[in-house]
């Protein structure tokens, strides 16, 4: 499965064509976040990407959860959004 980074400095607009083109290819996409800004932004975009798959006949599923990852030896909890097109 491909995983993209979406981060609070992310643009939407540009997230939901990189999601759409991957969905497209793969059926199957993994966002990580860290924090509800980068929530936010990478909600936005599935919405935006949700607009753009709807006239092909499909639907896109969400389905969160929380992965820890270590960094410089702490370790932080991401959101991770398994997004399906079908």
């Amino acid at each position: 499965m491909e995983m993209m980074r979406v981060s609070s400095s992310s643009q939407p607009s540009k997230v939901a064509g990189a999601l759409t083109s991957l969905l497209r290819e793969h059926q199957k996409v993994q966002i990580q976040v860290i924090g509800a800004a980068a929530l936010n932004q990478a909600m936005k975009a599935i919405a935006i990407s949700r607009g753009y798959i709807a006239p092909s006949g499909y639907e896109l599923y969400c389905s969160p959860s929380f992965y820890d990852l270590t960094i410089d030896n702490q370790v932080i909890t991401s959101l991770r959004l398994n997004v399906e097109m079908r």
